[in-house]
């Protein structure tokens, strides 16, 4: 027997380190919620689900851009509801001016109102704005015809949804009564005293132009439609894509605690065993007193 050297402790000691070490490793994993806490854990592992998380972020905010899209369009395509209502009511006001019942009088006066109508129309094309975006032409002082608006809805490059091109709903767009629609509304209106049926001639040939600026204006609310249907029908794939992402990153990260649980338990009993057995192996050096006797 030898007591300078005592192997049966060293040996419970070791075991007993280890033992500890493995539950605190459990109780890391019990305290965050995750299984992987350092890349140690399980480096591989690691990899795959920050990778994994990272996705996920990205569908976040691609879903994020598609509610903000949807909304765009939303906005666009109001806009453009009220410009029809306005193309409505100038159509109806053309109607009247262009029959023999109205006077001369009445006609200027409709001639007016029409001029009114048509700025309110080039008003609502330079005031519809998102986030400084101009929806229905160049800009709020070009009214040019707008660029397509690109929407990233995705986390590749590729993954993008755009509007049409060209949008330009004013009344130069629009073409209602000539390149100058307001210029031509008032000229109109002022020959109407002087030659009342020339006048009411003239109402009725721009009932024409009337119909081809809603056709046009129909065709843009049209594509701004169209789009808000491909943003959300992208946007609930995207939500179906981050449910599916954050599942296969749990299964990766997350801990399973009735797993662990019992782990950490079973650990717990062998570390209780150890600082017996270290006892035990402790005491066991006592007995070459017997001899010493």
């Amino acid at each position: 027997m030898r007591i300078n050297t005592n192997v049966s402790s060293l040996v419970a000691q070791e075991s007993n380190k280890n033992t500890n070490t493995t539950i605190a490793s459990s109780l890391e994993k019990l305290s965050t919620g995750f299984k992987i806490n350092k890349a140690s854990d399980d480096a591989s592992g690691l990899a795959i689900a920050d990778k994994l998380r990272t996705q996920a972020n990205g569908l976040n905010q691609a879903v994020a851009n598609g509610n903000s899209a949807v909304t765009l369009t939303q906005i666009a395509d109001k806009a453009m509801a009220e410009q029809s209502n306005i193309l409505d009511v100038i159509k109806q006001k053309l109607i009247q001016a262009g029959t023999a019942t109205t006077s001369a009088e009445g006609i200027q006066a409709i001639g007016k109102d029409i001029g009114k109508l048509l700025d309110q129309i080039n008003n609502i094309a330079k005031q519809t704005t998102y986030n400084g975006t101009s929806l229905l032409q160049d800009s709020a002082a070009g009214t040019g015809a707008g660029v397509a608006l690109t929407f990233q809805m995705g986390t590749l490059a590729a993954d993008t949804i755009a509007t049409q091109a060209g949008v330009q709903a004013n009344t130069t767009g629009m073409a209602t009564m000539g390149t100058d629609v307001s210029a031509g509304a008032t000229a109109w209106a002022a020959a109407a005293p002087a030659d009342a049926a020339l006048a009411q001639a003239s109402a009725r040939g721009m009932l024409t132009n009337v119909d081809s600026a809603l056709t046009k204006l129909n065709g843009w609310r049209a594509d701004f439609g169209s789009t808000q249907n491909q943003l959300e029908s992208s946007i609930r794939n995207l939500m179906t894509q981050v449910t599916n992402t954050k599942a296969a990153e749990s299964v990766i990260r997350d801990v399973d605690y009735a797993q662990e649980s019992a782990n950490f338990n079973k650990q717990n009993i062998i570390a209780q065993a150890g600082t017996y057995a270290i006892s035990q192996a402790n005491s066991a050096s006592q007995n070459v007193m017997r001899l010493l006797q």
